[in-house]
């Protein structure tokens, strides 16, 4: 819970500017990246939706959602405003339409990570005695920068992971529609008007019994395993 982390940090004013700024950035970055992704795609298959409502952009104003934004700040988990897309105007079809556009956000998240962490993969950055914070007032300024990359990296991947989970209406739901055979994804997709009471249901339980949350599971255990590959 990442706005926990900056109310520990409350006595050492060096950290907890250099988490709050670093957050910032990969918030706006991850979220803005997702979304235009999302936006890109649906243009290249056919449909001008997003990019008529202003949406085919990098600029985060654009793509923030307040409450899915205070939700990342808060639990550690969120997501941007969504991307208008029309599924008949997409090229090959509505279902293998949705699940590439759907797929997009998610994946652009991971190439943003895998690009933010070549400079620290291949020793161009020192990231020092990070992610412990203790030492953050005495890191140099290139250290200071790996942790920005670090943070970018860490939220990047958690918003991919989260974004996958097949519960509409997050990215994974239209993709795993999009998979499984037709007989198999239309009574899914009936079960679609159940889904955010369902999220909403799966976030509570990470805060009520944390360790009992497939949530947890999946953006915490997964994202550290992945961090592990990307910077070792």
């Amino acid at each position: 819970m990442l706005i926990y982390q900056l109310a520990n940090l409350a006595d050492n004013p060096t950290a907890l500017v250099a988490l709050a700024g670093a957050l910032l950035v990969a918030l706006v970055t991850g979220i803005a990246f997702h979304e235009f992704s999302h936006a890109w795609t649906a243009n290249q298959l056919g449909d001008n939706t997003a990019a008529l409502q202003g949406r085919l952009t990098l600029n985060p104003l654009a793509h923030l959602d307040k409450f899915g934004t205070l939700a990342i700040l808060i639990v550690g988990i969120g997501w941007g405003k969504p991307t208008p897309v029309n599924p008949y105007r997409l090229r090959y079809g509505i279902k293998t339409g949705n699940l590439l556009v759907s797929v997009a956000g998610p994946l652009s998240n991971f190439l943003f990570a895998v690009i933010a962490a070549l400079p620290l993969l291949f020793g161009w950055v020192d990231m020092g005695y990070f992610p412990n914070l203790d030492y953050i007032k005495y890191a140099s300024g290139e250290q200071i920068f790996g942790f920005f990359l670090l943070m970018i990296i860490q939220l990047n991947v958690l918003l991919g992971l989260f974004n996958l989970i097949p519960i509409h209406p997050l990215d994974g739901f239209k993709v795993i529609l999009g998979i499984l055979p037709n007989e198999l994804a239309n009574p899914l997709a009936r079960l679609s008007k159940w889904g955010p009471a369902l999220l909403m249901l799966l976030i509570a339980i990470s805060f009520i019994a944390p360790s009992y949350s497939p949530i947890r599971w999946i953006t915490s255990d997964l994202t550290n395993l992945i961090l592990n590959i990307l910077v070792p």
